[in-house]
């Protein structure tokens, strides 16, 4: 709620965090719907807090921007006053509760979620429990289930087409052959496609399809990245195929039509290293589960 005072017979309102954490909520993901369901609440809610938090300020925090909002030059000002707020709320929080967990978890996260989903797990994780050292790895998640049997990880994000004993599925996720909206690699022939530079799901998946249609191909990029094989693709490059939360206003899905038939789902799983079974492991398996219910 928005706290009120009068002064002078006038009516002010103050700035309440609750507000500022809806705020900062729908600022970093881009729209009202998803920065709600980060934070639990209905769009409509979260849509209301605004308001109220306008009517405090007189001037709009936002301005929309194709199917999502901006920062106005209000709201760009307010985003540091607010970040700053709230992360010494969040602090002061977590050292009041005297968390009693401390030590080092060591975790995995794939390159394609890894940005936006590492901050926000390291963001909230360590608010929670500031004893505890979050050693992180972000890279191609192929790897990461050796990692987790050799120890090298404590728990680790990654995607398969098969879900592992054990192993929770967090999403799954379709795939596509996907192009350049601007170039036409799909119909050179032979078909030039990129590729991840190691054994990978998607990899063998990839060659995998090309080798049952029959279709002639050649590799002519690799990249250890999702970013690089997305930018390979955008140049008009190569073809490849991308999971569906790669796709963007560049890329183009290829249909039947262009010669492509439909591809098998990838699914993300959340898996841990054998015969470890902590509190701050299942801290931590509670901060992953809640960031990407709301990617």
């Amino acid at each position: 709620m928005v706290s009120m005072r009068k002064t002078d017979g006038s009516l002010t309102r103050n700035l309440d965090s609750d507000l500022l954490r809806t705020f900062l909520a729908i600022a970093d993901a881009g729209s009202f719907t998803k920065g709600a369901q980060r934070i639990f609440r209905s769009q409509s809610a979260a849509s209301l807090q605004i308001k109220q938090l306008e009517e405090t300020l007189g001037q709009p925090v936002f301005d929309r921007h194709g199917r999502g909002v901006v920062l106005s030059p209000v709201g760009e000002k307010l985003e540091r006053v607010a970040r700053q707020v709230v992360g010494i709320l969040e602090s002061s929080l977590a050292e009041l509760r005297a968390d009693p967990l401390e030590g080092t978890i060591r975790i995995g996260l794939p390159d394609d979620y890894g940005h936006a989903i590492l901050s926000r797990v390291i963001a909230d994780f360590s608010r929670a429990h500031p004893r505890i050292e979050v050693i992180a790895r972000c890279a191609l998640s192929a790897g990461f289930p050796d990692a987790l049997d050799k120890g090298e990880l404590d728990v680790a994000v990654y995607e398969v087409d098969e879900v592992p004993a054990g192993a929770e599925v967090l999403r799954e996720e379709q795939t596509y052959w996907v192009a350049s909206r601007h170039h036409s690699a799909q119909h050179r022939t032979p078909l030039p496609i990129a590729l991840f530079d190691r054994e990978c799901w998607w990899r063998d998946a990839a060659l995998d399809y090309l080798e049952k249609s029959g279709r002639a191909y050649r590799v002519v990029y690799s990249s250890e990245s999702v970013a690089g094989v997305v930018a390979a693709i955008e140049a008009g490059v190569a073809v490849g195929m991308l999971g569906q939360s790669s796709l963007n206003d560049a890329l183009v899905v290829l249909r039947a039509a262009d010669g492509f038939g439909p591809v098998q789902t990838s699914k993300l799983v959340l898996d841990c290293r054998r015969g470890i079974d902590t509190p701050v492991t299942s801290a931590m398996i509670a901060a992953i589960r809640q960031a990407f219910a709301s990617v």
